[in-house]
């Protein structure tokens, strides 16, 4: 049956199917229903491995719906480069392969400048992509107007990247999970696993809450939730989370068509005509326990952008604060409590970047907002995914904290994931994604960029 749930502020996403009756053993199990987590299914799938997908709530109902749409390579750190490479290449076939409309698009994507300083830092990383031989460049303030009519002439240029793209959220992981389900993958929704069975040390299973199943390999792709799972497995990951608020309008004709980010605002056409709006820079931190229990992993990042980030005190921390820190598979959890992550919008955000939008770029003065939402994006010390087999629990791989970077790369990460668990040569080397990094004091500083 159609187990479609649209939370009261998020955006509405399209449905999928769950299976009915859970297998009693399967190759491997997939922990959540993001872009991720329904990738390595169809990878998976695709391959002729028996693989069970348990999504909590419903496919895509967290962050995998409710970022901007972007498909890009421009701004990443250079840990990430070779995967989104990859990953535009399977955005390119998945409107064929899915027989759905993703709204893969390559329209191009900008980073503005309003003065030479401005344009000097995002210079800065086109040091970091010599190497990978991309198309980006630096553009000056008569190429910008050209590709991004109807601004108010204060742009002094740009960085921008034409084979860039964009997707529609809410349409592609839905998409990809009904492709894998074709091809023989279980998909389950409203099916939270509570723990991780083991056997001889290693994965044997996963207790869900409508049962177990065996397998010998399990992939968590459990985006903002997957600290909490691992603590009860004894992993500790240093992972937080920030809310971003964003809206979307009604169709609009006149404004551009390529995406834009400025620190002030940033915007991409959408499939349907209107515009994804959200700020260009902001993020609000709720504090909770684990603010402070991994203060000093985050130190470095928070160093950098801390004007990027405003602190909230509020209902969270006590609800965290109430979670357990260990639990059976015979005990009801948090993700069975909150089936989906849905948090309010920060209405002063979006009005401010709407409102700075309209004093840029007339066109989207008559631009009617249709609903906002937010996301909880999870986040790791280095703004980089952890792609990693855990040494101490040999079968379970983590995909988590892709950092706001997820949507973009999740078919490639996919390919990865589906690499690693069946032991074949990787399409990119994982090293840099290894959890390792956050224990063995080798963790770079982020490097990437909005």
């Amino acid at each position: 049956m159609i187990t479609q749930v649209t939370p009261h502020r998020g955006p509405v996403v399209d449905p999928v199917d769950s299976n009915d009756k859970l297998p009693e053993q399967v190759d491997v199990v997939v922990i959540g229903g993001g872009i991720i987590g329904v990738s390595t299914a169809m990878f998976l799938a695709e391959r002729g491995v028996s693989v069970a997908l348990c999504e909590k709530g419903h496919i895509a109902g967290e962050q995998s719906s409710r970022n901007w749409g972007w498909v890009r390579k421009m701004g990443r750190d250079p840990r990430e480069i070779p995967l989104i490479i990859e990953s535009l290449k399977i955005w390119q076939t998945l409107n064929q392969k899915t027989e759905a409309d993703t709204g893969f698009k390559v329209t191009g994507i900008m980073y503005g400048a309003r003065n030479q300083a401005e344009m000097a830092k995002h210079e800065e990383w086109l040091q970091y992509s010599q190497p990978y031989q991309l198309d980006t460049k630096a553009i000056g303030k008569a190429e910008f107007e050209k590709l991004m009519p109807g601004s108010d002439g204060g742009f002094h240029g740009a960085l921008y990247t034409a084979s860039d793209a964009r997707a529609e959220p809410q349409k592609a992981g839905p998409a990809i999970a009904r492709y894998a389900q074709r091809l023989g993958a279980h998909i389950f929704t409203n099916c939270a696993v509570r723990t991780v069975e083991r056997q001889g040390g290693k994965v044997s299973g996963v207790v869900t809450e409508k049962g177990r199943i065996r397998c010998s390999q399990v992939v968590l792709a459990g985006g903002a939730w997957s600290s909490l799972f691992l603590g009860n497995l004894g992993i500790r990951l240093p992972q937080l989370t920030v809310i971003n608020s964003v809206m979307r309008t009604a169709p609009l004709e006149g404004a551009p068509e390529v995406a834009l980010w400025d620190k002030e605002y940033a915007f991409r056409k959408r499939l349907d005509g209107g515009y994804t709006i959200a700020d260009g820079t902001t993020n609000v931190h709720e504090l909770v326990p684990n603010s402070f229990r991994f203060l000093k992993d985050f130190l470095p990042a928070v160093r950098m952008e801390w004007r990027a980030y405003g602190l909230q005190l509020n209902s969270r921390f006590g609800l965290e604060a109430s979670w357990p820190k260990t639990w059976t598979g015979d005990e009801v959890t948090p993700f069975e409590k909150i089936r989906v992550n849905d948090p309010a919008p920060v209405e002063k955000v979006t009005k401010k970047a709407l409102a700075r939008l309209r004093q840029r770029f007339p066109a989207f003065a008559n631009a009617k907002i249709e609903q906002s939402w937010a996301g909880r994006i999870d986040v790791t010390p280095d703004i980089v995914p952890v792609i990693s087999f855990v040494d101490t629990l040999p079968g379970l791989l983590i995909a988590t904290g892709f950092s706001g970077h997820g949507f973009g790369i999740g078919p490639g990460a996919g390919k990865l994931i589906a690499d690693m668990v069946m032991g074949k040569d990787p399409v990119v080397d994982p090293t840099e994604f290894r959890l390792s990094r956050f224990l063995d004091g080798s963790t770079p500083r982020p490097m990437g960029h909005a």
